[in-house]
């Protein structure tokens, strides 16, 4: 993204080179790159697990267990985070979680209520937004709501504009070819999921979103054509929109715990479609965003079926970035999105580049770490400005992943 005059440059929470979902999923999913991705990608040890060796580790064994105020802190975990932070700017807030024992959960946090707006992290709240659609329509039927993901949904103007590529690949391609998103492209909502978290893209966010709405909405009837859309769109009002995209979103995340009070996503990611849905206010704190990751894992984000979806579809099966490069958790599994937003203003001997802002540093990671015997869960976010917090990020993951794999026996 260029820098004008002003040297202001904002670039909201993307990645090009994330790839979740198990490569042998694509046979129930018809996630096309999939496909491509399996013939041609080199992928890290940790990301290689197939669809059946993924599951939800607190499910049938801590199902009661939740973070509130009068969650205890775990001595040897909070003294190491504290020691880990204690150099380090004061924006850092995080919330952890060691579920190595799913029966006896440890935790750890630091600024653990400090509010930020979530960016693309908020993406996680549309899919679950969109799963728990599904299941208002087929509540006991999983295979039908697995029928309406391949539904095949063609992007209108939602998409418009977003500087992010995704992956397109069909039978008999020789190779994935990343291009932006138009008016006309056509991929099964179970796809436009996968290009909403994998590749971060906002288009496919937005058009994810506008598919909750409908589902919301229309219910078995969501699937209109591109012109019905647009009229459903224009015809509706404005007040009408608006409550609308945030109910499409909120009625999943209460009915599972969430409290939407401290966690919400308001505003659409792409310009057009902000322009047609009026937005609010979005925000978000660690603790939050680690109770989704525990609801997960306890498969009562919308149900047990949508949450061993949500995880998958988190999934690294190739290359990683910020938080998850790190070295250390190479052959983990690691479940993971993240999000950054920087904004320059002029500064003399200051030269404004990606993830170092100097007016606003925002970086977000939300993470779930399989490695060897051990399972945590962690949310962090920060904003330190002129610093490479991709870098600091990828960093303070070595650092956690040593404090948690260092716990002395017995302690």
């Amino acid at each position: 993204m260029g820098i004008g005059a002003r040297c202001l440059a904002v670039v909201a929470l993307l990645s090009e080179f994330a790839r979740p979902y198990p490569l042998d999923g694509f046979a129930q999913t018809g996630i096309r790159r999939l496909a491509g991705y399996k013939l041609t990608i080199k992928i890290p040890p940790g990301g290689q697990l197939g669809m059946s060796q993924i599951s939800l580790r607190l499910r049938g064994v801590n199902e009661s267990f939740d973070i509130t105020d009068r969650t205890p802190r775990d001595p040897y975990l909070q003294k190491g985070i504290e020691s880990i932070f204690s150099g380090r700017d004061p924006s850092y807030s995080l919330a952890l979680l060691d579920i190595t024992d799913p029966a006896a959960p440890k935790y750890a946090a630091v600024k653990e209520m400090e509010r930020r707006i979530p960016g693309s992290v908020g993406k996680l709240l549309i899919a679950t937004g969109i799963l728990g659609a599904l299941r208002r329509i087929h509540p006991n039927d999983v295979a039908a709501r697995e029928r309406l993901l391949r539904t095949m949904v063609t992007a209108d103007s939602f998409v418009h504009r977003d500087s992010k590529t995704v992956p397109f690949f069909n039978d008999g391609d020789k190779a994935v070819v990343n291009r932006r998103l138009q008016i006309g492209d056509t991929f099964n909502l179970w796809e436009w999921m996968d290009h909403m978290l994998s590749q971060s893209s906002n288009a496919a966010a937005s058009v994810c979103w506008q598919q909750a709405m409908l589902l919301h909405r229309l219910g078995a009837d969501w699937a209109l054509s591109k012109e019905q859309r647009e009229a459903f769109f224009r015809d509706t009002s404005k007040k009408d929109l608006a409550a609308l995209s945030l109910e499409s979103l909120e009625t999943a995340l209460t009915a599972s715990g969430i409290d939407t009070t401290k966690l919400r996503i308001g505003t659409f990611f792409t310009s057009n479609a902000e322009r047609i849905v009026p937005g609010t206010g979005s925000y978000s704190n660690p603790r939050e965003l680690l109770r989704w990751l525990v609801k997960m894992e306890q498969g009562k984000l919308v149900d047990a079926w949508s949450s061993l979806e949500l995880k998958r579809l988190i999934y690294f099966a190739r290359p990683r970035y910020r938080y998850a490069s790190s070295p250390a958790l190479n052959h983990a599994a690691v479940f993971f999105k993240s999000g950054s937003l920087f904004e320059c203003v002029p500064e003399p001997g200051f030269q404004c580049v990606q993830y170092k802002g100097n007016k606003t540093n925002l970086m977000h990671s939300v993470t779930v770490v399989e490695s060897g015997t051990k399972v945590y869960l962690v949310a962090l976010t920060s904003n330190v400005l002129r610093l490479n917090s991709a870098v600091e990020h990828q960093t303070i993951g070595t650092l956690i992943e040593r404090l948690v794999q260092g716990r002395p026996a017995g302690k």
